[in-house]
């Protein structure tokens, strides 16, 4: 089914994918598991503590994404109780407020980095034997417009999260490049200012249209564009 812009052939449903989430107990990453979850897929809600995750349709794996251990650990359960992983969406993440780098504190960026750059890298190295079993899986990373370079955006605060989300699109263009043509559709994507703890109060967007995008991703047919960066169903620059 052909769904925004050209070249884009949505799966119908995913009924017969496995899925999973990082950071899915709240926010934009709980709104992603429970539309992936209601459109058939059976979802591994990654969760620092499993007890967070409260929705019962879903199977809450401990996964914090700094701990190679629980990464393992965490695909090593889907491996035995699935047998497949079809979409794996990094959306975990954090994002400490700071000045400008001359102002930042060291700590800030081990932790940024270790959240959103660290975590993703290291999540989908241990989920790509998964993934790549099967053509046309998808990995779809959560970036931010404050990560974009191209234009002229890179102006500001918050360096450790901005450059942390640069990191995430060289994830994503190296995914493409290196497992594409194994039918691997890796995308990144940028959900907007969302109403969230991250986000903050002032957010105009909610968690639910935050979603939107990354799911549609998910949905991504074989041979769909891939190693981008998207906002609102549309490609936008890096």
């Amino acid at each position: 089914m052909a769904d925004g812009p050209s070249g884009v052939e949505l799966k119908p449903d995913l009924t017969d994918d496995v899925a999973l989430v990082t950071g899915a107990t709240r926010g934009i990453g709980a709104e992603i598991a429970a539309k992936l979850t209601d459109l058939g897929a059976t979802v591994y809600a990654g969760a620092r503590d499993p007890d967070d995750v409260t929705a019962t349709d879903q199977r809450a794996v401990r996964l914090d994404v700094t701990d190679d251990d629980e990464i393992e650990a965490a695909v090593d359960r889907i491996r035995r109780e699935a047998g497949s992983l079809d979409v794996l969406v990094n959306n975990a993440g954090v994002f400490p407020r700071s000045g400008p780098l001359h102002e930042m504190d060291a700590a800030d960026f081990d932790r940024t980095t270790a959240v959103n750059l660290r975590g993703p890298v290291m999540v989908t190295k241990h989920a790509l034997p998964l993934l790549l079993d099967r053509t046309g899986s998808r990995v779809v990373t959560l970036s931010s417009g404050l990560g974009q370079f191209t234009e002229g955006q890179m102006g500001g605060d918050y360096p450790a999260y901005r450059l942390s989300k640069v990191g995430v699109g060289g994830l994503t263009a190296y995914l493409d490049g290196e497992y594409g043509d194994r039918g691997l559709v890796a995308n990144a994507v940028s959900p907007g200012w969302v109403n969230t703890d991250m986000g903050g109060e002032r957010a105009p967007r909610s968690p639910s249209t935050g979603s939107e995008t990354p799911v549609w991703l998910s949905r991504f047919a074989p041979g769909s564009p891939a190693g981008h960066l998207w906002k609102d169903r549309e490609r936008i620059p890096w």
